[in-house]
């Protein structure tokens, strides 16, 4: 199974001094029963696209949430073994948590798949996005247009080795 890390580009450094991303327990996001529902496809490619962005809008939180950090989301896709990861049957298809599951150790950074993070030219977006985050979930509309001006753009894909690159 695929998994989809949301993380900041400090704790995508941390995770590669580390050598993993953790430690767990981990919220991330995957194809889940809830997501496939809630999005009404078949395909696969579909379905994992919709999960990065669930885990890109919970970099996006996480990046609100530290004033220090880089203005570029981040997400890791990682593969787990199935039954590793768990959704919690509860909130299933609940809007706030659609696609989110546990993990409930440490993910070994050899294991990821790719590293997807902003463009440079996001910042600007993402960080208008950030900060216009709070009043968004208050029901602001004209905060909410800021927000998803950060979903227009796309995350790009890196492979593990260039994380190095990533994190200087």
């Amino acid at each position: 199974m695929r998994v989809y890390v949301p993380l900041t580009l400090s704790g995508l450094a941390a995770a590669h001094g580390a050598g993993e991303v953790g430690p767990g327990p981990l919220t991330a996001y995957a194809v889940t029963p809830g997501l496939r529902e809630w999005y009404v496809s078949d395909d696969i490619e579909e379905l994992e696209y919709a999960a990065l962005n669930r885990a890109a809008a919970a970099s996006l939180r996480m990046i609100a949430g530290d004033p220090d950090e880089v203005r570029r989301r981040v997400v890791v896709a990682v593969d787990v073994p199935d039954g590793s990861a768990v959704a919690d049957p509860d909130n299933g298809l609940s809007a706030a948590s659609l696609g989110e599951v546990r993990i409930a150790a440490a993910l070994p950074l050899a294991k990821a798949a790719a590293v997807h993070v902003d463009a440079d030219e996001a910042e600007k977006d993402v960080a208008a996005a950030a900060a216009a985050l709070g009043a968004a979930d208050l029901g602001d509309d004209d905060a909410q247009f800021t927000v998803d001006g950060a979903e227009d753009h796309e995350l790009l894909w890196f492979g593990v080795q260039e994380i190095p690159q990533l994190i200087r």
